[in-house]
């Protein structure tokens, strides 16, 4: 098992979002299915508890998980890893 420090996590999670923020198909997907804003994108980007949602919103979805880490050149464990080192992971909040 891969095991993050919380910078680390925090790290590939903002790594997602740039992902996701990179194009506009992805973003418009997130902000919909997640009834975020963009300006919560803007105001939160560094949040742990945002990032969390990134990371869930990412791992929801194994077709846009695998083009990420394929792209970034990542681990595929990596971000259920961070995922787990940020807020909300075992009912953690």
């Amino acid at each position: 098992m891969v095991k993050l420090e919380r910078e680390q996590a925090e790290a590939v999670a903002l790594e997602a979002l740039a992902y996701l923020v990179q194009d506009s198909d992805r973003l418009g997907l997130f902000l919909g299915q997640t009834g975020t804003g963009p300006e919560q994108v803007r105001e939160r980007y560094s949040d742990p508890e945002f990032l969390s949602g990134v990371l869930d919103y990412l791992l929801s979805d194994e077709t846009l998980l695998i083009a990420f880490v394929e792209e970034r050149g990542m681990m595929p464990a990596l971000p259920a890893a961070a995922r787990r080192e940020l807020p909300g992971a075992d009912g953690e909040i």
